[in-house]
């Protein structure tokens, strides 16, 4: 079952639950990937589940956004509402890696690629990007990786 297909078949329980919330996040990221297909490749185009989750990751990171303003801005309630959508978006996505998984693919591409210093960062990143597929954020990622170059 693709991606696309889980949020329909969940968009449809949602409905029946009449379960508002999930419902509202369930339109708005079919919508999104909706969006994103007819970018990509016209009114009839699809997108596969690495493309689909390009899209899921860009929502979650706009909810993460969104909370970061919502509390330094005293909005406890709208945050409140962001981390319940943060949670259904969370659940389209593959397991995130721990930290000690990270840890050890970094290291992993470091040795692979033969990287030394900071300044082949990139090589290592774009290394990296391709084998984790969306386990990862792109933040932890450089993070550890500035961590273990320096």
């Amino acid at each position: 079952m693709t991606i696309s297909e889980r949020i329909d078949s969940d968009l449809k329980d949602a409905m029946r639950a009449k379960d508002a919330g999930k419902l509202s996040v369930l339109r708005m990221l079919k919508s999104a990937i909706k969006y994103a297909a007819i970018e990509k490749s016209g009114a009839e185009g699809q997108l596969d589940d690495a493309e689909a989750t390009q899209v899921i990751r860009k929502q979650v990171k706009q909810r993460q956004d969104s909370i970061e303003s919502f509390e330094k801005g005293g909005r406890a309630e709208l945050a409140t509402k962001e981390k319940e959508e943060l949670a259904i978006l969370s659940a389209y996505l593959p397991q995130a890696m721990s930290g000690e998984e990270l840890a050890t693919a970094v290291r992993e591409a470091i040795a692979e690629v033969g990287a030394t210093s900071r300044a082949q960062m990139g090589v290592v990143m774009k290394s990296l990007q391709g084998r984790l597929a969306g386990r990862a954020d792109g933040k932890s990622l450089s993070q550890e990786v500035q961590r273990q170059l320096g």
